[in-house]
């Protein structure tokens, strides 16, 4: 019996959240579906690990978009309707900033978190909330343009806030709110989650930031992130998709500027009317179609136009004590000797010393994570591509060893406890790690930066343009919403939207 059928639908490279997000849509509308993934489990970073007996999270700090089940948000309920089952557990609280001047953790839900800065920055309620509902309003326009476009005339009619304040900065915008600058300070650690400095970070992306985590909170799976991908998986080949797993995707195969199949590293030719790659378009446009002569100029220029965001590095701790008993108190704790984010943006590009930490105790959102008497504890820093992808092989041991030590050092000043006396399992994730496991460019996780050159507004304007090879669409943290575990889920509904008003269109056409 032959392995793989001699035609399908469409073709899915990559088992992350993007990829099964595509085969999800597709199969509910009754499509034949074929996903390959290069690992032997699916979910790309959405995975964990186990040391020492304990499951680990890799990489998830918190979901957005997900909503508690009576008012579910655009992600939580894409998975309700397509039957993915599950258990959700709300994050406490935003964050706890420890910022020059300031210590204080601030909650979910937009008068709260504005009383909250208020108390420490007297005063300032009604401006922060004001700006806040702001970001609302422009968040609810953005979920409902990508799904509703419409002209300039109507988005102004309909939407004035999301088209009057989508040519500014962040930083525009919250200076014309007057604030002082430690409020301002409170507004800004969520800044690391889309990787630009706010003179050069698009309002409209703050924005969606904000009113998704600090109004509506974020969630995180009971059984951790692969939770999600598992059960995504199980759900899909329910629904009749084909997932075969350990099948890397070496090309794809292009005849007349059209997708129509892919070749794996072993040699098999399968066939599709459509492809839906999770590689990056600078890996698809520089090594993956076939033949290269297919690959138009202008996606060439299109890859090296664009800016690559961020990476991940982070030291993730089993420790053997209770997180009170080593005086971590909250779940997420943002830490920094400064809120100047352009600044702490070009920090980032080194090897450190880092100047800015985020840290997670998944206990507090999890109480059951780890065996009784124990806790977890992960500090992370989001470097840019830059200094990291120029350490030497002779030199990674060293380097990796070197910044975990900063970190941890870091983070035990502030405790006042040596966290290294008390560490029961230790892992370090580097931009190797992630390059090697997922294949992701340069190890990045965020894909394409928003910039004010280069974010989701003007990204949805030229997205028909920057299709350069018929029915080839792209799904993951590149993609057009950009990045993060939820925008991956979105861009994964995105391909396959396109791919079927692709098939409508051209049935229409007949």
């Amino acid at each position: 019996m032959k392995f793989y059928k001699d035609h399908y639908d469409v073709i899915v490279i990559g088992g992350a959240l993007a990829g099964l997000s595509s085969a999800l849509m597709l199969a509910d509308k009754g499509l034949d579906v074929l996903v390959l993934e290069r690992h032997n489990l699916p979910g790309g970073i959405a995975t964990s690990f186990v040391r020492g007996g304990i499951e680990i999270e890799a990489a998830l700090h918190e979901m957005m978009s997900i909503g508690p089940k009576e008012n579910r948000l655009k992600v939580g309920k894409f998975l309700d309707d397509m039957g993915v089952d599950i258990d959700w557990l709300p994050v406490p609280e935003c964050y706890h900033a420890s910022l020059p001047g300031l210590e204080v953790t601030l909650h979910p839900g937009f008068e709260r978190f504005a009383e909250e800065v208020d108390t420490m920055v007297p005063g300032t309620y009604d401006q922060v909330l004001k700006l806040l509902k702001l970001c609302d309003t422009v968040f609810n326009s953005v979920n409902e343009l990508s799904i509703h476009p419409m002209s300039k005339a109507k988005m102004l009619l309909k939407h004035e806030a999301f088209v009057k304040t989508a040519g500014y900065t962040t930083k525009e915008v919250i200076d014309s709110f007057h604030l002082p600058q430690k409020a301002v300070d409170l507004l800004s650690p969520y800044w690391i989650y889309v990787g630009s400095g706010f003179s050069d970070l698009p309002f409209t992306i703050y924005a969606v930031l904000m009113a998704d985590y600090v109004g509506y909170g974020s969630m995180i799976p009971r059984k951790l992130s692969h939770e999600m991908s598992l059960k995504m998986a199980e759900r899909a080949e329910e629904m009749g998709v084909q997932i075969e797993y350990r099948q890397h995707v070496d090309k794809i195969l292009v005849k007349d500027g059209k997708a129509y199949g892919v070749r794996t590293a072993r040699g098999d030719e399968i066939y599709s009317d459509y492809v839906i790659s999770s590689a990056y378009p600078n890996t698809v446009y520089t090594r993956m179609i076939e033949p290269i002569s297919e690959v138009p100029e202008k996606a060439t220029k299109m890859v090296n136009g664009r800016r690559i965001s961020l990476t991940a590095f982070s030291v993730i701790l089993i420790l053997d004590r209770p997180a009170q008993e080593l005086n971590i108190k909250d779940y997420s704790i943002f830490r920094s000797d400064t809120m100047d984010t352009d600044l702490l943006y070009e920090n980032l590009a080194g090897l450190g010393p880092y100047r800015y930490l985020t840290c997670i105790c998944h206990n507090y959102g999890n109480p059951g994570v780890t065996p009784e008497g124990t806790c977890s504890f992960s500090v992370t820093v989001l470097p840019r591509v830059d200094g990291w992808k120029e350490v030497k092989a002779e030199d990674y041991d060293r380097v990796k060893h070197q910044v975990a030590r900063q970190v941890i050092d870091d983070m035990s000043a502030y405790f006042g406890v040596n966290l290294l006396d008390h560490v029961l399992e230790a892992v370090i994730e580097t931009p190797m790690t992630v390059a090697r496991y997922t294949g992701a460019w340069n190890g990045c996780i965020y894909g394409y930066a928003h910039t004010m050159e280069d974010h989701i507004v003007a990204r949805l304007q030229t997205a028909e343009e920057e299709k350069f090879i018929e029915g080839l669409e792209f799904a993951g943290a590149h993609a057009i919403s950009g990045d993060g575990m939820g925008p991956a889920v979105t861009n994964g509904r995105k391909a396959a939207k396109n791919v079927l008003d692709h098939m409508a269109e051209k049935e229409a056409a007949k």
